[in-house]
């Protein structure tokens, strides 16, 4: 996958580097720098916005309404990424409460449970 960037730093393939930036840069690099690690790592926004250290409603204002200004290209892949995670939401909810679940019984029996 290749985008066409407007506005994009060299310094974005890091996204370490991106971090403690992200306060620094313009919501246009914002945006693209979200919206591309969104992508690669098929993540969820609240996964992308505790990783860049920002709010959930900011990283979805951004890849939902800035990034179609800014690079649509992106913003297409952000919408079929953001589109999987709705349709799995249920079942990861599931998971997690599964989950939950089988811990409390298993610290009510006394046995030791396997994180």
């Amino acid at each position: 996958m290749s985008y066409i960037f407007i506005v994009f730093p060299e310094f974005i393939r890091n996204f370490s580097e991106v971090t403690f930036m992200m306060y620094l840069s313009s919501s246009k690099e914002r945006c693209v720098v979200l919206g591309m690690y969104l992508v690669e790592n098929n993540a969820t926004v609240r996964a992308v916005a505790a990783r860049f250290g920002i709010s959930k409603s900011t990283v979805h204002k951004d890849v939902t309404q800035n990034l179609k200004n800014v690079n649509y290209a992106l913003y297409t892949d952000v919408q079929r990424v953001l589109k999987k995670n709705k349709e799995e939401r249920h079942i990861r909810g599931g998971e997690a409460t599964k989950i939950k679940y089988k811990h409390e019984s298993m610290q009510k029996s006394g046995k030791n449970p396997v994180k």
